[in-house]
């Protein structure tokens, strides 16, 4: 998707566990290693672009895990909230402030996951020792948040 702003936008990454294992893409325009994700669009909040993205991604319906508040009622809707924030820098002018989202599959479809051949060169589950081998290097940021992932969810 295009940026929606010039100079600022707000994004989704989510880290799906199963099995000991984080799911991770290596991403075609930017030749890096990273969790699944994009733009939050106009018309979505971010729990739905966090479950949009990663149905389009991998093929996977997940469940977000996080804390909804007991807020909901008329004119508000309580979200589950992102497990991690951070804003980075995408050029010169432009940032994305990230909403980092930990999840899991739904029960017995871990094994459906597919490539998206038009963004990632491939797709792969990689327990914590597999992130030191991808090439090219995860940054330390992501390993970060995949080691977070597979502790919390283990």
């Amino acid at each position: 998707m295009a940026h929606i702003h010039e100079k600022i936008d707000f994004t989704v990454a989510i880290f799906v566990v199963h099995a000991g294992k984080v799911l991770v893409i290596h991403h075609k325009k930017l030749d890096r290693w990273l969790p699944l994700g994009g733009h939050i669009e106009l018309d979505e909040d971010p729990e739905q672009a966090a479950l949009r993205e990663t149905k389009e991604e991998s093929g996977l319906d997940v469940e977000l895990i996080g804390e909804r508040p007991p807020t909901t009622g008329p004119g508000t809707r309580a979200l589950i909230g992102p497990r991690f924030l951070d804003i980075h820098r995408i050029s010169e002018t432009h940032e994305h402030i990230g909403m980092i989202y930990f999840a899991r599959p739904k029960v017995g479809k871990a094994e459906q996951t597919t490539l998206a051949p038009a963004e990632h060169h491939a797709i792969r589950w990689c327990d914590a020792h597999e992130l030191d081998e991808l090439r090219p290097a995860m940054s330390d940021a992501v390993k970060y948040y995949c080691h977070t992932a597979l502790r919390e969810l283990a």
